[in-house]
Formats: structure tokens, sequence, C-alpha cells
């Protein structure tokens, strides 16, 4: 037997059972760590809360019934359906006749839709379950958070005591766990943990505030979060975000501005005070055609406002009226279209009443980095991605008195409008995930230090031969910091921004998926690879390294595994093997992890280990051989020891 089978089988023992990974045992006190998960925009189901009696329809709604998202009562009783999803647009208050509510448990953020063909369309954290129970994850680990995702921030705590119920989710964890809570938001989710923080100040002593983050919080994954905003709100506001749904753009207006959380992702301002230069972002994100008769006193609050437009002032006064991320969120745009927009005055005093005078936070103001430990913000990039529009008069009455006449996309570092055109302005690196922009994506990048570490590696399974390293790469404050590494057209890379030097205790990491869509980057095996093994590398009471390596990436899962045609056998043979099941389709498909398959565990455990407690496991592995030459050990390259 020789010294990497003793390692091997050591490894063996209280750790993989058959071909099933437990994670508890490989990660030291990984069973101590809970999960809470906190979804995005339109991510949690909502019940309905009344008793609805709907004419010309056989299907009323029930106590409990699923209203978001049950498309068989919206394609069969449109106006009832509406009824239990608009709010009040001033008072955020339910219709008489029909209230919903978040639902709760794991369920809530599974699957929006549940159903034979619906089902795979509208899951969510579906797959991120499944990742957690294949790892031996316990039921009671993952705690879901739910919450009204039409309401502002003020209003969830105001009527649904949301923050007071998180804060009693991570003590409750706590106190049944024995250890801290991993966060994992998506989207509009960020943008509620942030709020949250903010709030939790109120609720502790500044001086307990430090020490309950880190007695509570072991580490923030921020996935796909709008930092910015979203320029997609803008066209939600004005004309209508369907999502896909069977109803009209005018129908998906009334509602979405029926819910204050709109303006929740408005894009706005990465400075403090307004500067030229589109407000940070990479163009203005709103023109807007308006009629214009001079003279006319009808128009004269419009021409007020126009007047102090900074944009109309550069180009004069004229029917097309440019403006930026700052003066939609600060309201300068919606006060210039007031006459002629009947829904902007909800929009001003949804703004100044549940945002710009919100005694908790403004949430259109830029983000620091929150005081946690460990914060990993991971989002897609490399998509083609709106970042502005053009919009004039239809002629038509509200709500679809606006139509959009052109629409600005950023795409490989440039912007094209829609017809194709070459659009001048100052768009960055790459773009962003196909809903939130790049600039607003990477907003984090600014958490990082002046010094970072930046590695690319291909997303699939690899042998470490096409890894680029740069260390040490300078990193100006409040700038980008872009890698520059080469790229095959043919392979989707991830590349990880890593900081652990600038904040003592703190660490920093950004991770960019190409390719990797706002909504569907949760379901990602990609990225629940990278967080688990991140995961296990952090928490392992040996390890030596603050981020795990990214030398190699070989399968984890049976699915991970595949027939190789050109070899006539399983890739990764060292890993899998070619073991038929009953109801096996395809040979890929009977490809399958080996029972004892850990060469790819034990070099990420052995990157964990230093050299003084490998002597002990091999001290403890001599009584069954005497053939180890531990003098030789030096010698041996990393994977063989």
């Amino acid at each position: 037997m020789n010294l990497q089978a003793l390692v091997l089988g050591f490894l063996v023992i209280g750790t993989l059972h058959s071909s099933t990974v437990n994670a508890r045992s490989l990660t030291g006190n990984y069973g101590k760590l809970s999960g809470i998960i906190i979804p995005g925009f339109a991510s949690t189901q909502l019940r309905a809360w009344s008793i609805l009696d709907c004419p010309f329809s056989p299907l009323d709604f029930n106590p409990l019934d699923l209203v978001w998202l049950d498309s068989t009562k919206l394609l069969s009783a449109v106006n009832c359906w509406l009824k239990c999803m608009l709010l009040d647009p001033y008072t955020q208050s339910d219709n008489p006749e029909c209230k919903s509510r978040a639902d709760t448990g794991l369920s809530a953020i599974t699957e929006i839709d549940p159903g034979y063909i619906t089902g795979p369309l509208s899951s969510v954290w579906k797959d991120w379950i499944k990742w957690c129970i294949e790892f031996g994850v316990e039921a009671n680990t993952i705690i879901p958070a739910p919450y009204d995702w039409r309401l502002s921030p003020s209003k969830l705590e105001e009527r649904d005591l949301y923050f007071h119920k998180l804060k009693l989710a991570f003590e409750t964890a706590l106190k049944h766990r024995g250890g801290p809570s991993i966060v994992f938001a998506h989207s509009l989710g960020n943008n509620v943990f942030r709020y949250f923080l903010e709030w939790l100040k109120h609720e502790i002593a500044p001086k307990a505030y430090i020490h309950w983050l880190d007695e509570h919080i072991h580490a923030y994954f921020a996935v796909g979060s709008p930092f910015l905003g979203s320029v997609q709100m803008i066209e939600s506001t004005l004309s209508g975000v369907t999502f896909g749904l069977p109803v009209s753009e005018g129908t998906a207006r009334l509602m979405s501005n029926s819910f204050a959380s709109t303006l929740w992702m408005l894009p706005f301002s990465k400075y403090y005070k307004l500067k030229c230069n589109f407000s940070g972002w990479p163009t203005n994100v709103v023109n807007i055609e308006v009629p214009f008769r001079a003279g006319d006193d009808a128009y004269s609050s419009f021409l007020d406002a126009a007047q102090g437009n900074l944009s109309s002032m550069e180009c004069g006064l004229s029917n097309l009226l440019s403006f930026s991320a700052h003066e939609v969120s600060d309201g300068t745009f919606f006060k210039a279209i007031e006459d002629y927009d009947p829904d902007s005055k909800r929009v001003l005093y949804q703004l100044n009443n549940s945002y710009h005078s919100d005694p908790i936070l403004n949430p259109l103001t830029p983000w620091e980095r929150p005081p946690l430990k460990n914060i990993f913000c991971i989002y897609g990039v490399d998509s083609k991605t709106e970042v502005g529009y053009y919009f004039a008069p239809s002629g038509k009455p509200y709500p679809d008195n606006w139509i959009i006449t052109d629409v600005i996309y950023e795409i490989e570092g440039s912007l094209y409008s829609r017809s194709g055109n070459l659009v001048s302005g100052n768009p960055g690196a790459t773009s962003g995930d196909e809903t939130v922009p790049y600039n607003s994506l990477s907003w984090c990048k600014t958490w990082l230090g002046p010094k970072v570490n930046i590695t690319r590696a291909p997303q699939s399974e690899h042998d470490g031969s096409d890894i680029q390293v740069q260390l040490n790469v300078e990193h100006i404050h409040e700038g980008d910091v872009v890698a520059n590494m080469t790229r095959s057209p043919r392979v989707k890379y991830i590349t990880y921004f890593e900081d652990s030097a600038n904040l003592p205790g703190k660490k920093t990491a950004v991770w960019e998926l190409d390719k990797a869509n706002h909504r569907n980057i949760v379901r990602s095996p990609v990225l629940m690879r990278e967080l688990w093994l991140e995961m296990w590398n952090d928490i392992h009471p040996n390890k030596t390294t603050d981020f795990v390596t990214k030398a190699k990436r070989g399968p984890l899962r049976d699915e991970d595994c595949y027939w190789d045609y050109g070899k006539a056998r399983c890739a990764w043979s060292e890993n899998c093997e070619y073991r038929y099941v009953f109801g096996d389709v395809h040979l890929g498909q009977s490809c399958r992890l080996r029972n004892s398959s850990l060469n790819l565990l034990a070099n990420y455990v052995c990157n964990c280990i230093d050299y003084n407690s490998l002597i002990v496991i091999l001290g403890i592995c001599a009584n069954i051989s005497q053939s180890v030459d531990f003098q030789q050990l030096h010698h041996w390259p990393l994977h063989e020891r």
C-alpha cells in the first residue's frame, strides 16, 4: 500500500460513504452553519388571504390559494387575479375585495408556478436546494426568508415586521446550530439585506452592532445585485414589462406601478452629488419626446423642470429631452413629464415618502461595503444588456400613453442602438447579465483594496492548463479593476477578484461568470460548485489559504460526468466510470462518479492541511503500513502527497 493510498484511505473514514458526498463531515464545523436565502423580485409565492368570487369564471380565490403565480387563474380570470395582486398606489394597502400575503417555507421560493409544464420555467431556488440536499446539508440548515416583494422597505417592516422576523431567524439559527449563518441573496434580495443591516443599527446598541454581525453572519453572497439599480425599472414604470406573462404591457404597467418596490431598483448615480458624465452610467438612461408649443401656459410646470435639466441646458430646449440616472432617482425626470403622464404624481409621492425620506436609509444612494467578515459578490457578464431608452407619446390613453422608439444596449464594451448603430458614451469593460448593467453589478469592486489578486479559469471542469493569474494588481479606489488576460471565444470563463489584505480579518471577492443570465444564475451548477468549495475551504480548521485554490476543477457529482466520444470512454476517467443503471437513455447518463472517487477532493483537502497535520495523519496510518518514507515526502508533487 503506497502513501497516496494511505492518505485517501484515511480520508474515506468518516467522510464519504458509497458515492454520496457528506459535506458536513468534510468541513469540520460545517454542521454548525446555517444558510439564509433572501430571494429577488417576484421570486416569492403570494397566496390569497381572503375569499373572492370571480364572476364569469368557475375559478374563485379562497384563502391560501396561489396568486403569484397561478397561470390558470391568470388566463381565465385576469381582472379577478389583478384584484389580488394590485396594491393602492399611495398607501400600499390591499384591494378591499382581496388581499395576498407572502408564502412561508422553502416551497415559497423553490417554484413560483409549480406544475408539470410550468415548473421548469418558473423554477427559482429548486436546483439550489437540490445541491444542498445532495451534499448532505440537513433540512433545518436552510432557512428561507420570503417576503412580499411588492412593498417598499419601510412597509415591509410596518405591515409584516419582516426585519424583526429576519433578525429572529439569525438568532434562532445561532441557537439551534451553534454557529453563524451564510446569507445568500439574489437581485432585489440584496437591497432587502442592505436595508436590514441599516435597520439593525437602530435595534442594537452601537457598541454591540459589529459583535452581533460577527456572531450571526459568517459570509454574505451577493448574487446578481443591482447595486446602482437597473434601467429596466424605467421601462416597467413607463411602458410595462410583462416578464413573459400572457398580459398586455399596459396591464403589466398598471400592476407594477401599484408596487412601491418597483422604485427600489431605479437607476441612480454612483456619486453622492451630481456630476457630469452621465452620473457614472454608460449613457443617459432615458430620452423622451414631449409635445411643446412656445408660450403655452399649460406646460409651465414642465418648462420649469426642463430648464433645470442639465442635459437640456447643454443641448438647448427641444422636443427630445435626456435624463441621467441621477435625474431619474431624484425625481427630476418624473417632475418634467408630470403634465403628460398621470402616474408621475404617484411616482414622486412614493419616491419622497418611501425612499428619500426613509428614516432608516435612502436606498437610492451608493452602497458602502457592509462590515461583514466575508463578502462574495457574484454576477454574470458579457451579455447584451439594456442601458437606455427612447420614449415617445403613443397617442393612446394611460397606461399605454408611451411607446419605446429605441433601446441602447451594452455589449462587448460598446454601446449600440436597437437598429445596430454605434452609440457614443462611456461603456464599461464588458456588459451586464441581460437585466442589470455592468456598472451596477460591478459596483462591489469598489469594496476591493488597492491590491487585488485576479484569477481567470474555465467554468467547466478543467485540469488547470488554462489558468491565468495576476497578483497584486493595482486598484484605484471607487474604480474598476480589469483582468488583462487572454480569452478564447470558445470558452466560458469565471474571473475571480480577491482581496484579503486590505481589511484585517475580512475578505472580499468578486466573481464574474461569462454569459450567466440574471435570473438563471441561481440555478448555475458552476456557481454552486464554487460556493461549496469556497465554504469548505473557508471553515476548514487547518486551511492554509484565504481562498480555495483554482488550480483544478474536477467532477463533484454524477451530473458532471459525461461520455468522451473521441476516447470512447467516460471523460475524467480517474473520477468517473461507466456504470449503467436501468433507465439510462444515453452513454453520458451512465457515466457516474466512482464509489471511492476522492482524488479531486483529496487535492482540496491537501491544500487545506498543513505539513505537520499531514505527518500526524500519516503517523496514524503507519500502524497499517510501514512502507512510508517520510523523508521523501518533501520531494513529492503536491497532488501525490
